[in-house]
């Protein structure tokens, strides 16, 4: 078969690797054979696979990094919490953005969000004991629920190709109403569907969390990425849609990695509600000697994973924040990159035979963002991901991200302008040699 990459040779790399169907294959699997694929053809993959930022950070961040380095910060070990500058500005952050108030005690920086989930997660496994199930609203982030089978959390998911609006809280409450749910996480903008939640849903979804007495975990890593609304501007409505205003019991997950293009310095910021930080847990009390969930998360967890978060980048971190707050930085200005791209991509596929999964957002088209999510017809998604591979291609099936749905996710991170041509002519060629199976 003639495929832009020499397809016996790409056959022999596959099998060889031992990926077969691809039913097993990793994020990291697929980036690794796309590397090889490159060293042996010589031909550029476009890399659509990995949800790695692909931009330059604002000076702000490495300046006030080195600032802080240059002062001797490197020699003292920060404060479990967090230092006082970066829990102020992730507290005025928030509310400049977010709307809602939040105390500087409750905004703690973590080794990424990553390790916020992480911890949170434990917080409520060790909090709840009686409620041994976390409710993940699908498709979303796979690591988390990684994270929960290495705690010992049993966990549960819901797609939500099939539950918007009334039916997401009707759905839910049926699923809470077995009384053995902790916690329900999802993104907001969704990772990979890039479906936002509106103010009805998070509404309905806070009313339950009061009901059933269970935790939100909002996931913000692509906070304010719903580029149809300006949400760039501190104080000021509209602001980022959010459950916050409609509970107390919640978690916000806020990253420094896609917003603000500071992913190698592994830096984000749980910020805990002030009536959920103050609450006391028997189960805490009793076997930790500390019961509320906020001095938990501080004083257990966070000591005994990484004593604090890296000191330098805790100053990088709040720089940013200040800087958006008074008005001096759009940190979205920069990140509008990710929608253009999106833009064009989804144009060469919808033009080529391909349909998107998650296809709209309750009747609105969905914003160009950081993902979106495509299909070829008459195909499953192993399949999609297996053969785009012979045009130089790589992408992600959809079925390791909780999705009921086949298709890929997108990302478009790394795609840059210069290979709109070449992306173009491969994804024409792919429909030219599969149109018949349509």
């Amino acid at each position: 078969m003639n495929t832009p990459l020499d397809y016996n040779l790409v056959t022999d790399t596959i099998e060889g690797m031992g990926l077969g169907d691809f039913s097993q294959a990793t994020i990291r699997d697929i980036q690794s054979l796309s590397k090889v694929l490159e060293e042996k053809t010589g031909q550029p993959i476009i890399h659509l696979e990995m949800g790695v930022p692909g931009l330059q950070p604002s000076d702000i961040a490495i300046k006030a990094e080195q600032e802080a380095l240059a002062n001797g910060c490197a020699t003292i070990y920060p404060p479990n919490g967090g230092i006082p500058r970066i829990k102020n500005a992730a507290s005025q952050f928030v509310k400049a953005f977010i709307g809602v108030d939040i105390e500087p005690l409750c905004c703690i920086p973590t080794t990424g969000s990553m390790q916020g989930t992480f911890a949170t997660f434990t917080a409520w496994y060790r909090a709840m004991p009686e409620k041994d199930t976390v409710l993940f609203i699908h498709p979303g982030f796979p690591v988390q629920t990684t994270q929960c089978d290495v705690i010992g959390l049993k966990h549960i998911g819901l797609d939500i190709h099939g539950y918007r609006g009334a039916d997401l809280i009707t759905k839910l409450e049926e699923i809470l109403s077995a009384g053995n749910i902790c916690g329900i996480v999802y993104s907001n903008p969704n990772n990979p569907s890039w479906v936002c939640f509106n103010e009805e849903e998070l509404k309905g979804i806070g009313k339950l969390a009061d009901k059933y007495d269970v935790i939100i975990l909002e996931d913000l890593a692509y906070f304010a990425m719903d580029f149809r609304r300006d949400l760039s501007h501190p104080f000021e409505a509209p602001f980022q849609a959010t459950v916050s205003r409609y509970t107390d019991n919640y978690v916000l997950a806020i990253s420094g990695s896609k917003a603000f293009s500071y992913a190698g310095q592994r830096i984000g910021v749980t910020c805990i509600s002030n009536k959920l930080y103050q609450r006391t847990y028997p189960a805490l009390k009793e076997k930790y000697g500390v019961g509320t969930f906020g001095d938990f998360f501080c004083n257990r967890l966070m000591y005994t994973l990484s004593s604090g978060t890296t000191h330098s980048v805790q100053h990088a971190m709040a720089a940013l924040m200040e800087a958006a707050c008074d008005g001096k930085y759009n940190f979205l200005a920069d990140v509008r990159e990710y929608g253009r791209r999106a833009k064009f991509m989804k144009e060469v596929l919808l033009s080529n035979g391909f349909y998107l999964v998650y296809d709209n957002d309750m009747g609105a088209p969905l914003a160009d963002g950081f993902y979106f999510t495509v299909q070829y017809p008459n195909m499953t998604d192993l399949q999609l991901t297996r053969e785009l591979m012979y045009y130089g291609i790589a992408v992600f099936p959809l079925d390791t991200m909780g999705s009921n749905e086949q298709g890929v996710r997108i990302c478009t991170s790394f795609f840059k302008q210069e290979q709109e041509l070449i992306f173009k002519e491969r994804i024409e060629a792919f429909h030219k040699d599969h149109i018949h199976i349509i």
